[in-house]
């Protein structure tokens, strides 16, 4: 129980900042198949796989929500005013979980002309997202209490592309919500919930059968595609996490007020040096966890 719920707070606060995702938290500390093969099993497992699915899910839900709220209690205030340190720290996060990801699926390393148009074409998704993102230098003025048939179609596909996202242990789906714009007015959002400010509810909950909507209809095929096509699957989230290099350092560009892209003089090496700590530590704590069980 303790374990899971570790577990989910670590899974929350990747899932909460843009850099890696719950998905490669989760792979990193060696439960990601069974985080899959849950939702799969509580969408379409008999009983008894629901009831074991609920049951491991609930736990894990529980540390993901101590974990969301309170990093996001924390992110709303800071992100306009620290973003080139968040960033470095983002960053710190992708280096140093990429060979930890190479080394877990080392016996998926085939390379192969199937496997390296994978990786390049997991390069390009995020790198045409984040170049073709009509919010990048405009600010993200979007007031997401007032609602209209346009933003709740917007919120509604970023939240499915979101969870498609997090589930996927390469780039974290508030890296793909700071693309579409939405991660500040998403997180200040949630923030105004908790504090009791209900301006937001609407949109939230659009936001969440968004989400609900996503993870029905992806997490099977995502399952699929690791049991019959894993050596594809995994060069395709290698190169999402080498692409997300560059949502990152474009990242300060959707900001309300934008601000200029990373560069070598706003890059902080210390947060950068922090991300990597960090990695390694959820890597001592998957050891740990194994020499338990």
């Amino acid at each position: 129980m303790i374990m899971n719920l570790i577990r989910g707070f670590c899974m929350a606060l990747a899932d909460s900042v843009p850099g890696v995702s719950g998905g490669t938290v989760a792979f990193l500390l060696g439960f990601y198949d069974k985080f899959i093969s849950s939702i799969d099993d509580l969408i379409s497992g008999n009983m008894q796989k629901k009831k074991e699915a609920l049951i491991f899910l609930i736990k894990l839900g529980i540390g993901w929500v101590i974990g969301f709220i309170s990093a996001v209690s924390v992110l709303a205030s800071i992100f306009d005013t620290k973003i080139y340190e968040i960033s470095s720290l983002f960053m710190g996060f992708i280096l140093f979980a990429i060979p930890l990801v190479i080394k877990e699926e080392k016996k998926s390393m085939i390379f192969k002309p199937s496997t390296i148009v994978a990786g390049i074409a997991g390069v390009a998704i995020v790198a045409l997202i984040t170049y073709f993102n009509p919010m990048s230098g405009q600010g993200t003025s979007i007031n997401l209490s007032v609602l209209n048939i346009g933003l709740i179609i917007y919120v509604f596909i970023a939240a499915m592309f979101a969870i498609s996202a997090m589930v996927l242990p390469g780039i974290s789906g508030s890296t793909l919500l700071l693309i579409f714009g939405l991660y500040v007015p998403i997180i200040s959002a949630v923030k105004s919930v908790i504090t009791f400010d209900f301006a937001y509810l609407p949109i939230l909950i659009v936001f969440a059968l968004g989400i609900l909507t996503g993870a029905a209809s992806v997490v099977r095929i995502i399952k699929w595609a690791l049991d019959k096509h894993r050596p594809i699957m995994i060069f395709l989230i290698i190169g999402m996490m080498i692409g997300s290099f560059y949502a990152i350092i474009m990242g300060p560009m959707t900001l309300e007020t934008p601000k200029d892209p990373l560069s070598f003089e706003t890059f902080s090496i210390l947060w950068f040096v922090i991300g990597g700590v960090i990695i390694y530590g959820l890597q001592l704590l998957k050891k740990f966890s194994e020499k338990k069980a």
